[in-house]
């Protein structure tokens, strides 16, 4: 791994938990859950183990301030905002949304983290983020960037180490393990961390998004992003083709559907464990009707990967209710 000082934001490992009352309901595999929402910062989440690199590399630098974009209900900016107010930095969100009539769920976080709120209409990407950088440097501010979703090389190895964990944790060889995939950080350490550790698990993320990045396809900027973390560790490893599910993105993001209601509920009513409205829940349904179509094989366990999210359900509860 690259000598970069992380700092020390996870509840680590998270557990790594058999599903016996789902897989029952299910009639396929065993299914597997890895915990990611019990990574403990701001009630959890998959964007903590990124911010343990990327807010280590911002502390080397001299920041003294942490930009990053997301959604109105984003759990990044959720995390990152948790991430800066413990370790002291100021953190400033650009939100893609105007100021709601409401405030519910991550937003109300955000808000009680103390993080400076800056609202971006319908880009919800990041577009302004380069404005806004500027603007604090001519204010005299040392800020940081953090890309959206915490997705670049430094936050992918959150990742790299989570597959190392995985490893350690002694569970069944799996053969599939499925995840939300969205702004590509997760996935491409996966990708990276499988190549330096020799997991032998098919890789395999549900897409979440429709749109696609701003320079580019989202399978080509995977890849390359991939590509890019690889070149961060020692020595550097040759990974597997990306694989991508293309098959559930439904209304578009952040756009809950019949699918997602049930596999939430699905989850909830077998196991107890909350999914979130945007990434884990559509995640999960994909791996729901992906057992229900025979895709996995009978005698072979599969890993459900919870990237968390759970604060977004409150701003969701009239179609969660219905």
């Amino acid at each position: 791994m690259p000598n970069i000082d992380k700092v020390s934001l996870a509840h680590l490992p998270t557990p790594l938990e058999f599903l016996p009352r789902l897989t029952e309901a299910l009639g396929g595999p065993d299914i597997w859950i890895k915990r990611d929402d019990q990574t403990g910062l701001a009630l959890g989440g998959n964007k903590t183990r990124k911010l343990e690199y990327l807010l280590g590399d911002a502390l080397t630098s001299g920041a003294d301030t942490i930009v990053t974009a997301g959604a109105i209900q984003s759990n990044h900016c959720r995390q990152t905002a948790a991430a800066a107010a413990k370790l002291g930095l100021d953190c400033h969100l650009v939100l893609g949304s105007e100021p709601p009539d409401t405030v519910t769920g991550n937003l109300l976080l955000d808000q009680l983290f103390g993080a400076k709120l800056h609202w971006a209409g319908r880009e919800r990407r990041g577009e302004p983020l380069s404005e806004l950088v500027s603007e604090l440097k001519a204010q005299g501010r040392s800020p940081y960037l953090v890309p959206y979703g915490g997705s670049n090389p430094i936050g992918a190895l959150g990742y790299v180490e989570a597959i190392k964990e995985l490893k350690q944790q002694n569970g069944p060889e799996f053969s599939h393990i499925l995840f939300a995939s969205c702004s590509g950080g997760t996935h491409a350490g996966m990708l990276a961390g499988q190549a330096k550790y020799g997991l032998n698990s098919k890789i395999l993320g549900i897409r979440i998004d429709k749109q696609d990045p701003m320079d580019g396809p989202y399978e080509q900027q995977l890849t390359k992003l991939t590509q890019q973390t690889t070149r961060l560790l020692t020595p550097e490893v040759t990974t597997d083709k990306v694989q991508l599910n293309n098959d559930y993105m439904a209304g578009g993001y952040a756009v809950l559907g019949q699918q997602e209601v049930e596999a939430i509920q699905m989850l909830a009513r077998t196991e107890g464990i909350l999914l979130d409205p945007v990434y884990s829940g559509r995640a999960f349904a994909g791996l729901v009707d992906l057992v229900q179509q025979g895709f996995f094989d009978s005698d072979k366990p599969v890993l459900f990967w919870h990237t968390g999210g759970s604060p977004a359900l409150f701003a969701y509860h009239q179609q969660l209710s219905a």
